[in-house]
């Protein structure tokens, strides 16, 4: 088994093993998430909303590649402008929520690395969604 075939497998049987845990959620597309705080908000952002979110980004072996709080400065986006497994999960969430969302390669920059992201890696977000413009 190559190298790339091995961690693969390993992102595969991370995601398993973490769909038995207690407090973790599921949506059909195979992104899991579990709630860290509940927010006041009552709606949700639409792939057309700004959204405003603190994050740290994490690999399965919680090597950090991205940290928005390190940074003290909250990022914006437009929802349809970031990868599959964000526009579906954030669109669950409400503002004043935090959530960790565990996102499948296939959900993410699947088979080809981006930057420090291994091709073939579970993205590991703590999100917490600010506002929604």
């Amino acid at each position: 088994m190559s190298k790339k075939e091995l961690y693969k497998a390993q992102n595969i049987q991370f995601l398993q093993e973490l769909s038995t845990q207690e407090g973790i959620n599921s949506l059909p597309c195979g992104i899991y998430y579990k709630v860290l705080q509940t927010g006041e908000g009552k709606s949700s952002p639409t792939l057309r909303s700004i959204v405003t979110v603190h994050y740290k980004g994490t690999l399965i072996d919680g090597k950090e590649f991205d940290n928005s709080y390190q940074r003290s400065c909250p990022e914006a986006f437009r929802l349809c402008d970031v990868i599959d497994g964000w526009q579906l999960a954030l669109q669950r969430m409400h503002v004043g929520d935090k959530w960790i969302i565990y996102i499948p390669y296939t959900m993410g920059y699947g088979t080809r690395p981006s930057g420090p992201i291994p091709a073939f890696s579970t993205l590991i977000f703590e999100v917490e969604l600010l506002g929604i413009a």
